[in-house]
C-alpha cells in the first residue's frame, strides 16, 4: 500500500488534558449522589468460615446495605466468575475451580472479598466493616509453586490445575539422544504486582429499566456480557463505559468481583454505588504477573545448530483461575516458544498450581515475555558452554528470509522477517565494538561491566476483527468511533492521525470516541498489542466505503459516470471539471441535499492474519561488587514494527515497556510468608522502578512491512517488555560470570547480587 502512513511524529493531543489535571477518570465522574462501597476482605490466606455476622454492620450509621454471598444468591445472582480452561495431556481440561465473587464457605487468599458494605460516606462504610464478626478455622496455607499441601479446591487434587503438553515429546527425546551437545538451565521468572498509576474502580447507576456501569478497564464488551449474565439481564439493558484509564497493562483486561457486586448493590438499592480501590488493597487483590519456574534444555548438532528444545514449566495460578490464567503459561507461551530460530522439534510440558495467593493473569506481553525471556537466557548460556559468540550463535540459527512465510514448530505462521538485518543495525547502534574499552574503564573504577542481548519476537493477540463508525458532524468535522480502548497509549492521536492520512480531513477536526457499549456496537478492547493493526484495518475499509459512496454522489451531482471520479487521499477530482472538493466539503454538500445516509458509515473488518513484531535489545550494566548495586548504564533497541503511523508514539510505547521489564529485573519482587501473608503490600516494601534506574534508551526501527494486513503494520505495545527482561538478565550474568556466578536470577537487587558474588567466592 504505497500511500500508507505519512508517519509523522505528531505529539499526543490528549496529553494537554491529562497533564493539566483535566483527565476524567472513573472516580472523578461518579455521580455526586452515589453511595460508597467498601469491601471487607479476608485477613488470612486459607480458612473455613465458621461464622459471618453482619447485623452490627447493617445497623451502623449511614449504612444502606451489607452483602454476603448468600445475599447475592438469594437475589438469584450468578456468583461465579468466568474463566478459560486449557486442554490437558490426558485429553481433559484444566481444573474448573469455582471462584465466587464473595467468599463462599472458605477463604483462599489474603484480601479475598467476603462482604460488601454500602454507606453514605466511605468512612461510614469503613467503620461498619470493623463491626463485622468474621470467625474462621484457619487452614495451612499452600504457597509453594508445586503440588502438595492442604487442598485448596476439591476440583484440583494435589493443587495441580493442569498438566499441559505442546509439541512432539517422543521426537524431542530422540533429538536429544542424538545431540552432539546439550545445554540445560533452571530459570526463575519472579512474580510482580502491576501497580497501574490509577487503581481499579467502578460505579454503577440504575437508569429506569437499564443499568449503567463505568469501569476503568481495557474494553467494555466483555464486561457488558459478563455483568448481564451474572445479573440475569438482557444485554441491551446494560451499558458499560470506560472513561480515561490510568494504565492497564493486561491487569485491567478481565472481570473482577467488584464489577459484579457493585451493580448488584445499585440495583437492589435503586441508587448509584461507587467503589475505588486503595493502593494496598490493589496490591493484595489485583491480578499479579509472571511467577513461574522453568527447567529448559537445548540440543545442538556438531555445527552448533539447534536440533530440539524442551521446557518443563511450573506456574503459580494463585488461589483461583483468573480469566486468562491457565492460558498464559501454556497456549500463549507456546505461541513464540521457539522465538526466531529455525527449529522444528520441541516439547513444552507446563504445570499449573493453585496456591493461597492472589491470582496471576496477563501482564504486559501475556506469555510472550515469559517464553522469550527463557529462550534468550538459554541462548546466552548455550554460547558460554559451547565456547562461541552469542551473537554468532543466534545468527547461525535464525530463520532465513527465504524461509518466509515460516510455520513455526508450535503452529504460528510468521509472515516476514529479516532478523540478521535488524541485528546488524543493533550491533552498530549499540557500539558493540567499543564494549571492550568500556569494560576496561569500568574495571579500572572497580566495577564489573556486562553486555546482554535479547532477540525477541511476539505474536499479536486478541480478536482479529474490529468495527468502526465514521460520522460527519454539523460543525464541519468528523467523529470516529473505535472498538479499542486507550489505557494511555495515545489512541486519540493515532486514530485521528490515521483517518486524516487516509482522507485529508485535518486531524484537529476529528474526534475519537471510545469506550461506550451504547455508542459502539462491538469492539475487541485493548490487549495483545492488537489495537492499531485491527482498528486501522477497519478504518481503511470505512474509508473505502465512504469514497465509493461520495464518488457516486458526486457523479450524480455532476451528471458523469462514477468511474470518472477519483480520490487522492485529500480531494476528489472529476474528469472535465475543475472542482476538487475535500471529503468534508462533499459531506457538507450531502447535508445540504438532505442526504443523511452519506453522513454516517459503519463497517467491520478482519485482518487476514496476525503480525509478528521482532527486534533486538542490547543492555549494558555496571555492577559494584562491594555492594551488589546494578546500574543499567546503556540501552539500545532496534525494532521491526513494519510501517508506523506515528514513530514518536511507538518509541514511547517501547520506553514504557522497557521500564516495566527493567523494573521486574532490578527492583520488583513479591514476597509471601509461609502463612500466605503478603510482605510486599506497600511501596515501602515493593520497589517500583524510578527514573534513575534507567539510562537514555536509544531507539531505532528497521521495518520489514507485514504482509498480514494492508497497512504493513506490526503491533508495538508490549514489545519493550518482551525484549527487556532477557537483555538485562544476560547483561548481569555477563558481568558476574568472570567472578564465578553461574546462576543469576531476577530481581537483581543489591543484596541478592552481593549474595551471589559471596557464594561464588565461597
Amino acid at each position: 500500500m504505497d500511500k500508507f502512513g505519512k508517519s509523522q511524529p505528531v505529539k499526543r493531543v490528549e496529553d494537554v488534558r491529562l497533564l493539566t489535571g483535566q483527565g476524567r477518570y472513573v472516580d472523578d465522574i461518579a455521580p455526586r449522589e452515589a453511595l460508597f462501597g467498601y469491601m471487607f476482605r479476608s485477613p488470612v490466606a486459607h480458612a473455613t468460615i465458621t461464622a459471618l455476622d453482619l447485623s452490627a454492620a447493617r445497623a451502623a450509621e449511614g449504612v444502606h446495605l451489607v452483602l454476603s454471598v448468600d445475599d447475592l444468591l438469594a437475589e438469584g445472582i450468578n456468583v461465579y466468575m468466568p474463566s478459560t480452561l486449557v486442554p490437558t495431556r490426558d485429553g481433559g481440561k484444566g481444573a474448573a475451580a469455582k471462584r465466587p465473587v464473595l467468599a463462599q464457605g472458605k477463604v483462599r487468599f489474603v484480601g479475598e472479598p467476603v462482604a460488601f458494605i454500602v454507606a453514605e460516606t466511605l468512612n461510614q462504610a469503613r467503620d461498619a466493616a470493623e463491626l463485622i464478626e468474621f470467625e474462621y478455622d484457619e487452614l495451612p496455607a499452600h504457597v509453594a509453586r508445586a503440588p502438595g499441601g492442604e487442598t485448596i479446591h476439591p476440583e484440583a487434587p494435589d493443587n495441580t490445575a493442569f498438566d499441559y503438553g505442546l509439541g512432539d515429546e517422543a521426537a524431542t527425546q530422540a533429538a536429544f539422544d542424538a545431540a552432539a551437545h546439550v545445554v540445560r538451565m533452571s530459570v526463575e521468572d519472579n512474580r510482580i504486582i502491576v501497580n497501574s498509576m490509577e487503581p481499579r474502580g467502578c460505579y454503577a447507576e440504575p437508569m429506569d429499566d437499564r443499568l449503567h456501569i463505568a469501569i476503568n478497564g481495557q474494553g467494555v464488551w466483555v464486561a457488558k456480557s459478563d455483568i448481564a449474565a451474572a445479573l440475569h439481564l438482557d444485554k441491551e439493558a446494560v451499558r458499560v463505559t470506560n472513561p480515561d484509564v490510568g494504565g492497564g497493562f493486561g491487569m485491567k483486561g478481565m472481570m473482577y468481583p467488584e464489577y459484579i457486586v457493585c451493580p448488584a448493590a445499585a440495583r437492589m438499592l435503586n441508587r448509584p454505588v461507587r467503589w475505588m480501590s486503595e493502593r494496598t488493597e490493589a496490591m493484595l487483590t489485583d491480578n499479579a504477573g509472571r511467577d513461574l519456574h522453568h527447567v529448559a534444555e537445548l540440543a545442538f548438532d556438531a555445527d552448533h545448530r539447534i536440533t530440539a528444545y524442551r521446557v518443563v514449566s511450573h506456574s503459580n495460578l494463585g488461589a483461583y483461575n483468573s480469566f486468562f490464567g491457565q492460558m498464559i503459561q501454556t497456549f500463549l507461551f507456546g505461541r513464540v516458544m521457539m522465538g526466531v530460530y529455525d527449529v522444528q522439534t520441541a516439547w513444552l510440558n507446563a504445570f499449573g498450581y493453585y496456591t493461597n495467593t492472589t491470582q496471576v493473569d496477563a501482564y504486559r506481553g501475556a506469555g510472550r515475555p515469559e517464553a522469550i525471556f527463557l529462550l534468550e537466557r538459554m541462548m546466552d548460556r548455550a554460547a558460554r558452554e559451547l565456547g562461541v559468540d552469542g551473537w554468532a550463535l543466534r545468527r547461525k540459527n535464525f530463520i532465513a528470509p527465504a524461509r518466509f512465510p515460516y510455520k513455526s514448530v508450535t503452529g504460528e505462521t510468521y509472515d516476514v522477517g529479516d532478523f540478521n538485518r535488524v541485528l546488524d543495525r543493533a550491533e552498530a547502534l549499540s557500539d558493540r565494538a567499543g564494549f571492550a574499552a568500556r569494560k576496561a574503564a569500568s574495571a579500572a573504577a572497580g566495577k564489573l561491566r556486562g553486555i546482554g542481548l535479547c532477540y525477541y519476537i511476539e505474536s499479536i493477540l486478541g480478536d482479529p476483527s474490529e468495527g468502526v463508525q465514521v460520522e460527519f458532524t454539523d460543525d464541519g468535522g468528523a467523529r470516529i468511533y473505535v472498538g479499542t480502548q486507550s489505557n494511555g497509549q495515545g489512541h486519540e492521536t493515532v486514530f485521528a492521525q490515521f483517518l486524516s492520512d487516509q482522507t485529508g480531513i485535518p486531524a484537529d477536526r476529528i474526534t475519537v470516541v471510545q469506550g461506550d457499549s451504547d455508542r459502539i456496537p462491538h469492539g475487541g478492547g485493548t490487549g495483545g498489542s492488537r489495537s492499531v493493526t485491527v482498528q486501522t484495518n477497519a478504518t481503511l475499509k470505512a474509508v473505502e466505503v465512504i469514497v465509493q459512496a461520495f464518488s457516486a454522489f458526486l457523479a450524480d451531482e455532476l451528471g458523469i459516470d462514477e468511474d470518472k471520479i477519483a480520490f487522492d487521499d485529500e480531494t476528489f477530482r472529476a474528469e472535465g471539471s475543475n472542482l476538487t472538493p475535500t471529503m468534508l466539503e462533499v459531506a457538507a454538500m450531502a447535508r445540504a441535499k438532505g442526504r443523511d445516509d452519506l453522513l454516517h458509515f459503519h463497517t467491520k473488518a478482519q485482518i487476514p492474519a496476525r503480525s509478528y513484531p521482532n527486534g533486538a535489545h542490547v543492555a549494558e550494566v555496571e555492577v559494584d561488587p562491594e555492594t551488589g548495586k546494578v546500574a543499567l548504564v546503556k540501552y539500545t533497541v532496534v525494532d521491526d514494527f513494519g510501517n508506523l503511523i506515528n514513530p514518536m508514539l511507538a518509541e514511547g510505547q517501547v520506553h514504557g515497556g522497557v521500564a516495566q521489564g527493567v523494573g521486574q529485573g532490578l527492583t520488583e519482587r513479591v514476597v509471601h510468608d509461609e502463612d500466605g501473608q503478603l510482605l510486599s503490600a506497600t511501596f515501602m516494601d515493593y520497589a517500583m522502578p524510578r527514573a534513575d534506574d534507567l539510562p537514555f534508551i536509544t531507539f531505532a526501527t528497521e521495518p520489514v512491512p507485514s504482509t498480514s494486513n494492508p497497512m504493513g503494520m506490526k503491533g508495538c505495545g508490549e514489545a519493550g517488555t518482551v525484549g527487556a527482561m532477557a537483555a538485562l538478565a544476560n547483561a548481569v550474568q555477563d558481568a558476574l560470570w568472570e567472578r564465578g556466578v553461574r546462576q543469576a536470577d531476577m530481581p537483581f537487587t543489591p543484596f541478592r547480587v552481593w549474595d551471589m558474588l559471596r557464594q561464588a567466592e565461597a
